[in-house]
């Protein structure tokens, strides 16, 4: 999480600068070098959280103008120059402001103020939840039914393939007929809350000098025929040959996938079944790219074989999931 602070006086400057030692932040003063609303507009942009040493009020009025919605929004925070109270102001769970509030809580000893609903009740946070499984949510709008139902005193049930370990928290039942949230990597829509695990990796191969054009139509026509939503995949594997590739490396720049390379030995020595090319091993040493690099990116298996078109092949693989129940930080 890239968090950075802001202070307003030398007192609350030197509780920032303590924050972000701790936090692994960056700590900055307002009227040195700064002001308020350019220091907002760069972090809540580019951060992941923001923090605001001072008066919560100018928090609130600072980044009213840049609110969207709480699956987009950083997580806003406001602590007191004194260190007492610790406010989560914004993207609560999803965000990570109540966690970050109880990390700054534990590093100066100050109050944790929690209003979310499901904290204040101590009830289960779906979203949160998902947060710490490693979960992209779906439907963000429905997270409020879920939550609804469980404030209410009655139960939400999740759909899993994975068995989530530990015991469900009060209010949750697991594979219970009717569901109401569900883990799934597909695109399916069942009318339930989606929590997709980010657990896929795209191994790829493609003709020299390929545009990211190309990618793009290949990674849809994998989507469309493996029934997958691109929210699952988190990485690019290919061979160190296409280290380089321009087209590549921008395809992987517009949708934030890491992306890791291999060597023809490190791809030929993965056990497995693959699809074999005479020409692919002529060309790079290896019989097959693209469905060895994903399941050697993934430390998984193969979820959807070599496909090919456009002067690109790509293939699906999956990486070991496995969810439980905890739902904050220990």
């Amino acid at each position: 999480m890239t968090v950075r602070l802001l202070a307003f006086t030398q007192k609350g400057m030197e509780l920032a600068r303590r924050l972000a030692a701790e936090l692994s932040g960056e700590a900055a003063r307002c009227g040195e070098g700064c002001t308020l609303d350019a220091w907002t507009a760069d972090a809540f942009a580019n951060a992941d959280a923001l923090v605001y040493v001072g008066a919560a009020g100018i928090a609130v009025r600072a980044v009213a103008p840049y609110a969207g919605n709480k699956a987009s929004d950083p997580a806003v925070v406001a602590v007191d120059e004194c260190g007492r109270f610790a406010v989560p102001l914004l993207s609560g769970h999803l965000g990570g402001a109540n966690r970050l509030a109880r990390r700054i809580g534990a590093v100066c000893g100050a109050l944790p103020v929690i209003t979310t609903a499901t904290d204040a009740n101590g009830a289960f946070a779906v979203d949160e939840w998902a947060v710490r499984q490693g979960c992209c949510v779906l439907d963000v709008p429905r997270i409020k039914r879920v939550s609804a139902k469980i404030l209410a005193g009655g139960m939400a049930v999740l759909r899993s393939p994975w068995p989530v370990a530990g015991t469900p928290p009060a209010g949750v039942a697991a594979d219970g007929g009717a569901f109401d949230f569900e883990l799934t990597v597909h695109s399916a829509d069942a009318g339930a809350l989606r929590l997709v695990p980010r657990i896929a990796v795209l191994g790829v191969g493609c003709r020299r000098g390929i545009g990211q054009q190309a990618m793009e139509e290949a990674f849809a026509a994998l989507l469309a025929q493996s029934g997958l939503c691109a929210e699952a995949f988190y990485k690019v594997c290919s061979i160190d040959l296409k280290r380089d590739e321009p087209g590549l490396r921008a395809f992987c720049a517009a949708h934030g996938f890491a992306f890791e390379t291999f060597s023809a030995a490190q791809l030929a020595a993965v056990e497995g079944r693959f699809s074999s090319s005479g020409f692919v091993q002529s060309v790079t040493g290896v019989d097959n790219v693209c469905e060895r690099s994903a399941v050697l990116g993934s430390g998984g298996t193969l979820y959807c074989k070599k496909q090919a078109g456009g002067g690109v092949t790509m293939a699906a693989a999956m990486a070991p999931f496995a969810p439980d129940w905890r739902w904050q930080d220990e």
